[in-house]
C-alpha cells in the first residue's frame, strides 16, 4: 500500500468513528466573528501574551506542529493566515482529545478562542473550541514541493490556490478590477446590457467559431465571437453608450497568449470616433490602475511601463519601422505570398487584404512601452468607417503594451449601403480560404438603415490586462480554469 493510499485508509477510518462517537465529518454551518486579516487588522499593535476578546474563524488547516503540550495550526482562508494553538492547561481537555482523535492536515475546520502573541511574536489564537467543518480525504500537497508541474496546477487549480499565495493574489486582484471596470464605465454614464453567447450568425470579429447544434430549432447556431452587431443593435434602439463584460469563443489555437474561452469588455461610445475611444481607453486603463494598486506603472517581463505616456503608429509605418516593409506597394495576393513565405508566414492562407495584419504579428512582441497602432487597410475592418483623411484606410486603433494585443477598436460604420458591400467583400475573402472572413449579417444590415448613431466601439482583452497587472506569464496563469488538452 502506497502512503497516499494508507493516508487515505486512516481517514476514512477517522470519519466512521467520528460518526459512531456523534460528531459531524461534514458539517452544516459555523459561525465567524471575522476573517483573518481582520483579525490581523485589529490586533496588529497586540503586545506579547496579552489577550484580548474572543474570535470565532474557518479555514483550511494548512499544517500541524506538535511539540508535547503544545500544538501550533496554521490556519489559512481566503484572506490570510493565522496560527492556532492548543495547550494542555488551557485548551478544554476534550477538545485536546477531539484533536489528537480527529483533526489533520487538510481539515476544514471552524475554531474560537482568543488572540494573544507568543514569546516569538507571533499572533495567534489560543483554541477554546476546535470542530471539524469538513473532513479532507486526500492529503494535500505539500507547500514547496507539490504541484510544481504547470499542466498539474491548471488541471488540478483547486490545488494550487490552495498552497500558491500567488495564484490566490492573481484572482483576488482579478475581482478588483472586474469592480474598477464597472465603476469607471458606470461614472463615464454607459449602461451594461447581455446580448446571446448561441447566435444564428456570428459576427463582430474575424475569427473562426466554435459549431453547435440547436435541436428546437433544427439549425447550426455559432457560439459568440463577438458581442458588437448585437450591442450597436442596442444603440440603434436609443440605450445610448453601452458596454458588456462577457465571454468570447474562438475556435483557433491555444498558446501562452490565447484560450478558446475567453472574457472581454467590449463598449460602445455614443457620438464619437476612434480619437475619442483611444482617450476613454487612456482613461480606462489609468482608472483601474490607480484604483486597484495606486499607481500609473506597472512591471512586466523585467520592463517598467509608464501608462500614462503613449506612441501612435499607423500600421503601415509600423510595419516600415520593424519590418522595413512597404505595404503600398503590394498589389496582388501572388506579391503578398510571396512576402509572407519571406518572413516565415503560412502564405497558404495569405491574401493581400490579410497580410498587413499577420506581419503586425511578426513584430508585436516589440511593442513595449503603450502604443496605439491606427489606420489600418480598410478591407480589415468590415465593420469600421473609412478614414475622412484617406478612404483607403479604416479608423481603427489597437492598443499594445508589453508586447501583448490588448484591444482593437474603430470608429462604427453606420452607413448601411457601405456595410452591405463590406459583407460582399468579407463573403469573397471566405470563398478564398480565409476562416476568420466574417458572414454577412442582413438583419444587422436592417438595423443600420434606422441609424445607428456615432460610435467608436472598443473591445478589451481582460485576460490580458490581467497578465499585465499581474505580471503573469501566460493567459492560463490569470485564467481560473484555463481550457485544457483531455488527458
Amino acid at each position: 500500500m502506497g502512503r497516499e493510499e494508507e493516508v487515505v485508509k486512516i481517514r476514512i477510518e477517522k470519519i466512521e468513528r467520528m460518526k459512531k462517537e456523534g460528531f459531524l465529518p461534514y458539517d452544516y454551518r459555523f459561525d465567524t466573528t471575522s476573517n483573518i486579516i481582520q483579525i490581523r487588522e485589529k490586533f496588529s499593535e497586540l503586545k506579547e501574551e496579552e489577550t484580548k476578546e474572543k474570535v470565532s474563524i474557518s479555514g483550511r488547516l494548512m499544517n500541524i506542529r506538535s511539540l508535547g503540550k503544545l500544538s501550533f495550526l496554521k490556519i489559512q482562508d481566503y484572506s490570510s493566515t493565522i496560527q492556532g494553538v492548543i495547550q494542555e492547561g488551557k485548551t478544554p481537555k476534550e477538545k485536546i482529545e477531539y484533536f489528537k482523535k480527529f483533526v489533520d492536515s487538510g481539515d476544514i475546520i471552524g475554531i474560537m478562542g482568543k488572540v494573544f502573541r507568543t514569546k516569538t511574536g507571533e499572533l495567534s489564537v489560543l483554541i477554546e473550541d476546535i470542530r471539524i467543518l469538513s473532513k479532507c480525504i486526500l492529503p494535500i500537497p505539500e507547500e514547496f514541493y507539490g504541484l510544481k508541474d504547470k499542466e498539474e496546477r491548471y488541471r488540478k487549480r483547486y490545488l494550487d490556490l490552495l498552497i500558491n499565495e500567488k495564484s490566490r493574489r492573481i484572482f483576488q486582484i482579478r475581482a478588483k478590477v472586474m469592480e474598477a471596470i464597472r465603476e469607471f464605465m458606470k461614472v463615464k454614464g454607459f449602461i451594461e446590457v447581455e446580448t446571446p453567447l448561441l447566435q444564428p450568425i456570428y459576427g463582430g470579429a474575424a475569427a473562426k467559431p466554435f459549431k453547435t447544434h440547436c435541436d428546437a430549432f433544427d439549425s447550426n447556431v455559432f457560439l459568440s465571437i463577438a458581442p458588437e452587431l448585437y450591442l450597436k443593435k442596442a444603440m440603434v434602439g436609443g440605450l445610448g453608450s453601452v458596454y458588456e463584460i462577457t465571454k468570447k469563443f474562438r475556435n483557433e489555437g491555444v498558446d501562452k497568449n490565447h484560450n478558446p474561452e475567453h472574457m472581454t469588455i467590449e463598449w460602445y461610445q455614443e457620438n464619437a470616433d476612434y480619437n475619442d475611444g483611444m482617450k476613454l481607453f487612456r482613461e480606462f486603463l489609468l482608472f483601474i490602475s490607480e484604483k486597484v494598486f495606486g499607481k500609473t506603472t506597472i512591471e512586466y517581463k523585467g520592463h517598467k511601463i509608464d501608462l500614462t505616456k503613449w506612441e501612435t503608429l499607423s500600421l503601415e509605418d509600423a510595419i516600415k519601422k520593424y519590418l522595413n516593409i512597404d505595404i503600398s506597394k503590394i498589389k496582388t495576393d501572388e506579391e503578398a505570398k510571396k512576402i509572407a513565405k519571406e518572413n516565415g508566414l503560412d502564405e497558404s492562407k495569405i491574401t493581400k487584404i490579410n497580410l498587413p495584419d499577420e506581419l503586425m504579428k511578426i513584430f508585436r512582441e516589440k511593442l513595449i512601452q503603450p502604443t496605439f497602432l491606427i489606420d489600418y487597410p480598410i478591407e480589415l475592418a468590415p465593420l469600421a468607417k473609412p478614414s475622412k483623411k484617406d478612404p483607403k484606410k479604416a479608423e481603427i486603433f489597437q492598443p499594445f503594451i508589453g508586447g501583448l494585443e490588448v484591444g482593437r477598436a474603430y470608429s462604427e460604420l453606420s452607413d448601411p449601403f457601405i456595410q452591405e458591400a463590406s459583407f460582399d467583400e468579407q463573403e469573397k475573402e471566405r470563398e478564398k480560404g480565409n476562416e476568420e472572413a466574417m458572414p454577412t449579417d442582413r438583419d444587422f444590415i436592417t438595423a443600420l438603415k434606422y441609424g445607428l448613431p456615432p460610435a467608436c466601439g472598443v473591445g478589451v482583452g481582460i485576460e490580458r490586462l490581467m497578465m499585465l497587472f499581474t505580471d503573469s506569464e501566460t493567459i492560463r496563469d490569470v485564467i481560473m480554469f484555463p481550457f485544457m488538452k483531455p488527458e
